[in-house]
């Protein structure tokens, strides 16, 4: 039994680098029976129009690198069943893409989902556990182990083992995202520091003029920030942008250094 968190963050935090510490949980994940891991972070789970978001990273281990590319660039992610269970609790559950199989999955699958579990069965990738990681500001990651083949013993095994598991995965990715840049933690919408800055003061009401004055620059110039911002988050006026930059966690100030439980 795991349960010396102190312990298990100390054999992650030995490695250096974000992928090191993903190869220490997969190793540790090893000796729980999984053989394949899967480990992503979203940093808004939702779009504007209510879409799941693509994640901005995507971590595999021993899993074919076309992965990457089906669930990114074909939006299999977004269809998920896992990942629907995933927004909707906080608790581990083991999953099974098999019709005939009742987990949690079960109710999400259907006809749009059908080329995920093609995706999965065709790779033998159809059982595993999933760790939801939901953090303060609504960001999340997943943690996910796999077990090849359709062995029937392995859901028993996996519920046997799955407290280790969660308490693994949530200590493995709060010394994962301690490592992560900020290429990471956004949503893929790239804009400059006078861009939020703009659009920071504009949230709080200030008109091109005022945000002139508060930034020493010219009405003209603030203009032109705001009309930037605004075409890079497809927004028709400076009110939709601020909008879209505060769903998409835009104007927040990120702090360089993450508050963790484990350094009480």
């Amino acid at each position: 039994m795991l349960d010396d968190i102190g312990m298990i963050r100390r054999q992650f935090t030995t490695h250096e680098t974000l992928e090191g510490r993903i190869d220490q949980a997969f190793e540790a994940m090893k000796q729980l029976g999984f053989e394949a891991l899967i480990y992503d972070y979203t940093p808004v789970p939702y779009d504007i129009d209510g879409v799941i978001m693509v994640p901005s990273l995507l971590k595999l281990r021993n899993i074919a690198e076309d992965m990457h590319d089906y669930w990114f660039d074909r939006g299999y992610f977004r269809i998920d069943p896992v990942q629907q269970v995933a927004l909707r609790t906080s608790a581990p559950f083991f999953w099974n893409y098999d019709p005939d199989a009742d987990t949690l999955i079960r109710r999400f699958m259907s006809e749009d989902t059908a080329p995920v579990t093609r995706y999965l069965s065709e790779r033998d990738m159809s059982t595993g556990v999933t760790v939801p990681v939901h953090m303060p500001r609504g960001d999340y990651a997943t943690v996910t182990g796999i077990r090849f083949g359709r062995n029937s013993d392995f859901e028993r095994h996996a519920l046997r083992y799955i407290a280790d598991f969660n308490l693994l995965a949530h200590v493995f990715h709060e010394t994962a995202y301690a490592l992560f840049d900020r290429k990471d933690k956004s949503v893929g919408i790239r804009l400059t520091e006078r861009e939020r800055e703009c659009l920071r003061h504009s949230a709080e009401g200030y008109s091109a003029k005022e945000i002139s004055r508060i930034i020493d620059r010219s009405v003209p110039t603030v203009v032109m920030h705001l009309n930037a911002a605004a075409k890079k988050l497809g927004a028709r006026n400076r009110t939709q942008a601020v909008v879209r930059a505060t769903h998409y966690r835009l104007l927040e100030d990120r702090p360089t250094q993450t508050w963790s439980p484990y350094n009480l």
